[in-house]
């Protein structure tokens, strides 16, 4: 799950795997999960495991979510809220079959994914809305009145 508020961890570093912290711990067993272990032998496999890109925008009076996933149809969406966790779900099967004097020929797909977001507090969660054109799924999730930023006023002394 993802926070819908992009926060930045670890002053933007990154740090070793504890597991080179044992001691006696071999560094060639370290080397071995720090590296994609197993990628070439599931490369020729399709997992099924594939989540769109997501493009989060916060503006003064909402947030923008903007999602690609080309290849589905309005109706393939699943999208609710429960508990300030926004979840935003979609499958898609696809069967054609064409037939001839001589062969039949049977294709089919099937495509889905699930993606969830924690929603800050600050959002109206029953003005949420979305629409979806050219493969771009677009949620906009309105901020409450108090939450937008004011615009900046001078205070004078006396």
């Amino acid at each position: 799950m993802s926070n819908l508020v992009p926060t930045k961890r670890n002053n933007g570093t990154t740090r070793p795997s504890n597991l080179a912290t044992f001691a006696g711990f071999p560094s060639w067993i370290d080397e071995l999960f720090n590296k994609n272990f197993g990628t070439e032998f599931m490369s020729n496999f399709n997992t099924g495991i594939t989540l769109p890109s997501v493009n989060i925008k916060d503006n003064a009076d909402n947030f923008e979510v903007h999602m690609a996933v080309p290849g589905f149809d309005k109706k393939d969406f699943d999208i609710n809220v429960d508990n300030h966790i926004l979840s935003i779900s979609a499958e898609n099967k696809v069967e054609n079959e064409h037939e001839e004097a001589n062969f039949t020929r049977r294709e089919f797909g099937y495509s889905n994914f699930r993606r969830s977001f924690t929603l800050p507090e600050t959002v109206d969660t029953d003005k949420i809305s979305a629409t979806y054109k050219d493969g771009i799924l677009n949620v906009m999730i309105p901020k409450l009145e108090e939450a937008k930023k004011k615009p900046m006023r001078s205070i004078e002394v006396s």
